[in-house]
């Protein structure tokens, strides 16, 4: 555990918000909590900086809500990716205060969008089949206290749309780049800027986009500088990423 850990919680026992028994039980629940059917990951938020994402594909709206739920206990923001609407109203009816962003497909609870000043991470998408990988770039962002720009429906087959924002481009600290089809955009913005670019594959496309396997490898492929790749549609690997770099230039 680090130092941050037991300040709070020493904190809050002197302050008489929590008890020393309950501070004690907040313990027992480290380094892990086991449900039978998910062991949940408390530590998470002391080595990475945030608690454990509930990835919810494959899991039961029921198993979805309980890990959900006893998280919530002990944790803030609480964020779960691939969620549908079942498992949203799931989770709601164990924790009513529960939001659901249905294009992102993401659950959360104690989210808050931090201002945006001078530094912050731009999203950029190709074209609106891209949003709902895009947004879930931006929102899972939001959610780790990043300030985010959106900046969609921008692809090569238009560039001026593109070329029309560069401003935005140059002054962002992170650039997350989902496209599909071709995925030209990543290389094209990784040549109008020297800030990182965190390319991201959507499987939009026709049958020769082979499910999101073309725009991959074109942004593997990339020669722009600077231009790094995640998995196809994994908008919430590009947001945990671009976090980690931004937080290194935020004093």
């Amino acid at each position: 555990m680090d130092k941050n850990f037991w300040t709070d919680l020493l904190k809050k026992v002197a302050e008489g918000s929590i008890s020393t028994e309950e501070a004690l039980k907040q313990l027992e629940f480290l380094p892990y909590q086991d449900l039978e059917f998910a062991k949940i990951d408390h530590h998470r938020h002391i080595r990475s900086g945030f608690p454990e994402v509930i990835f919810c594909q494959g899991k039961t709206p029921e198993q979805t809500a309980e890990i959900f739920y006893h998280l919530s206990l002990h944790h803030s923001p609480i964020l779960a990716t691939r969620a549908d609407n079942q498992a949203f109203l799931a989770v709601q009816r164990r924790c009513p205060e529960a939001q659901y962003n249905s294009e992102a497909r993401c659950i959360t609870i104690g989210h808050s969008s931090a201002e945006i000043k001078n530094k912050y991470i731009l999203v950029v998408s190709a074209g609106t089949a891209d949003s709902p990988v895009a947004e879930e770039a931006a929102f899972c962002a939001e959610v780790m206290k990043c300030p985010v720009k959106r900046l969609f429906d921008v692809g090569v087959a238009g560039i001026h749309r593109l070329l029309n924002n560069r401003e935005s481009l140059q002054n962002a600290e992170v650039i997350i780049v989902v496209a599909g089809m071709e995925g030209a955009l990543a290389s094209v913005v990784g040549g109008l800027t020297d800030k990182p670019v965190i390319a991201v594959p959507t499987s939009v496309g026709y049958g020769a986009s082979f499910g999101g396997l073309a725009a991959l490898l074109a942004m593997l492929n990339s020669c722009a500088m600077g231009v790094g790749v995640v998995n196809i549609d994994n908008g919430f690997g590009a947001a945990a990423l671009a976090r980690s770099i931004f937080r290194l230039g935020v004093t």
